[in-house]
């Protein structure tokens, strides 16, 4: 044993300085075994490098200096080369070796569900699609529609509710696909009863319940929902997830996101669509409704803005968990047994509750499906299941709010503005064409005896893909959220004027009624203030500045370390190829020279000094890859981090 660790002590001793010099060309601190390992395999080369020379060489103390640094470099070489291929196999800081063997079974799980995506794809005619050798016309075609919609329906849960996603999304899609993908639905049956009891008894304390029913009141694809007493007698519902649902999800989702970099990469129509941004936004919201932690926060939020006649369910915040969500059950009818005589004024006080939480709240339901909507006892409306929830900012509500009264007063160069603040424009925008666009749709709907429709917001969803009007998800959410309450609505009262009351509410809570201008100058005139106050300094400053020759602008190239960086990055880089190319072409000068004081026989000074210049090229081209191949790394890293 002695004997051993003797050999692994000089072992190292003898490889420490070669694994030292590769971590210093390279630039990088490799782990231990694999710099150990890579300067074996150096030496070993160096070692049969040394036997090929002839004994005279060898013997000959002034030669053997000379190709010491050929030797050595040749084993440094080599120790770089290996740790390069390491690198590009498996980079450094990634998990251990332990860690990626107990990832092998998830991705091979990955992988066979990976394959089963795309053998559904091809049986359904989509594969030719999903590698960019064929793509899709400006107006769809309905066999592709269906096509696609049954390839959804087949690869289960995660993918039926993209579709449904992209069902709202006709500011991206034509008319065909969205009625297509409107037809899915996550119907699928009740989880075992055995398995929900054994999560129900991992996750929450059952001895403060009196009762939970057997059979769920609700089954969708991510939970369901069991009526429950508590001991105290309150009634409530307990909202359980699937078990093994979000292993599935999660697993789904790494496919989903790898499908949109595939898109973007080989077809442009998915770049025109923003198939990465599709991708991080719905694997957002699906990872959001996983932890029912998150939705409690949504309906404390959404309670914090109340509305009239809208009624929200409270939670058991301790007795809830991250896959259990327990609730004050609202007692009452679905919408399409409402009473006839109330149901307009129902329809009134939903649409807008919505519209409340939209423009003035910042926080609203994402998902007012009929499902989603009881008719309580009381005579207000319940909402349920808030694991999708919307949340805009205060830049978006304003132009949100500025858009819609454009819209009501038929100015195209105020919907122009409004439509500006809540989309991402494209740098070749011409907005003087988008104005005449916009004015287009306007008189068609608001011309001489015409009255405006929902068909103006699809017309408005065509303008903005003409122009390639970038939707941001809370602007999309919106958008989902308006389109599913047009269904919900057509179910509670089928002759409701929604355009004409969507018109009312925003003259009344958001136009320019004297309170509401009085209260808008007020406030911008408050924000304002300190700006006034301080710029007739500045103007005296200024004025005083320009009258003695002392106004100047300052201007500093560089200022940004990230440009530094980057210039400094690529004159290394340029510095290590000169020196690569001039020091390789020596070489091959040298080396094909036959003059030169000879040292031994077939061997002359040129040939010692063009082996070392060979060498030195051989490892500044080395560093000059990995130096590359690094930066290109950390560039793909941080371009997936920002889409």
């Amino acid at each position: 044993m002695q004997t051993l660790l003797l050999g692994l002590l000089a072992y190292v001793v003898v490889l420490w300085p070669l694994v030292a010099a590769a971590r210093k060309v390279l630039g990088v601190r490799v782990g231990l075994v694999r710099a150990l390992g890579a300067a074996l395999a150096g030496w070993l080369v160096a070692g049969t490098v040394i036997r090929l020379f002839p004994i005279a060489v060898l013997t000959n103390a002034g030669v053997a200096i000379g190709l010491l640094i050929p030797l050595a470099g040749s084993a440094l070489a080599v120790t770089l080369l290996v740790l390069f291929v390491a690198e590009l196999a498996i980079p450094s800081g990634g998990p251990g070796l332990f860690a990626r063997m107990r990832s092998v079974r998830s991705r091979a799980a990955r992988a066979r569900r990976y394959s089963r995506i795309m053998r559904i794809a091809i049986r359904h005619g989509l594969g030719s699609f999903l590698t960019g050798r064929r793509t899709a016309g400006p107006d769809g075609s309905a066999k592709l529609a269906r096509s696609l919609r049954l390839a959804l329906e087949e690869a289960g849960v995660t993918f039926v509710k993209l579709g449904q996603l992209l069902s709202t999304r006709a500011d991206l899609l034509p008319p065909v696909y969205i009625r297509e993908l409107s037809r899915l639905h996550d119907q699928v049956p009740p989880a075992p009863e055995d398995e929900v009891r054994a999560l129900l008894r991992e996750e929450i304390d059952l001895t403060a319940f009196a009762h939970i029913d057997d059979k769920p009141l609700a089954a969708a694809s991510i939970a369901q929902v069991y009526g429950a007493r508590l001991r105290s007698g309150t009634e409530v519902v307990v909202k359980v997830q699937r078990p093994g649902i979000r292993e599935q999800v999660e697993r789904d989702i790494d496919i989903v996101r790898r499908l949109a970099a595939v898109l973007y990469d080989r077809a442009g129509w998915a770049r025109s669509l923003g198939v990465l941004e599709l991708a991080d936004g719905f694997a957002e919201s699906l990872e959001d409704e996983l932890d029912f932690r998150t939705e409690a926060s949504n309906i404390d939020a959404i309670a914090a803005h109340p509305v009239p006649g809208i009624t929200l369910p409270t939670v058991h915040k301790a007795l809830s968990t991250e896959r259990v969500l327990v609730m004050r059950r609202l007692d009452g009818k679905p919408l399409a047994t409402g009473s006839t005589h109330s149901r307009e004024e129902l329809a009134r006080t939903f649409l807008r509750g919505l519209l409340d939480q939209v423009l003035l709240g910042g926080v609203f339901h994402a998902d007012p499906h009929p499902g989603n909507v009881l008719l309580l006892e009381d005579g207000t409306l319940g909402l349920l299941d808030f694991g999708s929830v919307g949340r805009l900012d205060t830049g978006l509500r304003a132009g949100l709010q500025a858009l819609l009264p454009a819209i009501d007063r038929g100015d195209p160069a105020g919907v122009r503005d409004g439509l500006l603040e809540i989309v991402t424009r494209p740098d070749d925008l011409d907005e003087q064409r988008l104005e005449r666009a916009l004015g287009a749709l306007l008189a068609r709907h608001f011309g001489p005896g015409r009255s405006a429709g929902l068909d103006l917001f699809t017309g408005l969803f065509r303008v903005i893909a003409e122009f390639r009007l970038a939707v941001p998800p809370p602007i999309a959410a919106v958008f989902r959220a308006l389109a599913t309450m047009e269904g919900t609505l057509a179910t509670l009262a089928p002759d409701f004027d929604l355009v004409a009351e969507s018109r009312a509410f925003a003259t009344e809570r958001i136009g320019l009624r004297p309170e509401t201008l009085r209260r808008t100058v007020t406030d911008e005139f408050t924000a304002l203030l300190p700006v006034l106050r301080r710029l007739p300094r500045r103007v005296d400053r200024i004025g005083a500045a320009l009258e003695e020759g002392r106004l100047s602008v300052n201007m500093r190239l560089f200022s940004d370390e990230r440009d530094r960086d980057l210039v400094t990055g690529l004159v290394h880089e340029v510095l290590l190829a000169l020196v690569g190319i001039a020091t390789g072409l020596m070489a091959v000068l040298l080396l094909s020279s036959s003059s030169g004081p000879q040292l031994v026989p077939g061997l002359t000074l040129n040939h010692v000094f063009g082996y070392n210049l060979l060498m030195i090229s051989a490892l500044a081209g080395l560093r000059l890859l990995f130096v590359v191949f690094r930066r290109s790394g950390r560039q793909s890293r941080a371009g997936r981090r920002t889409r």
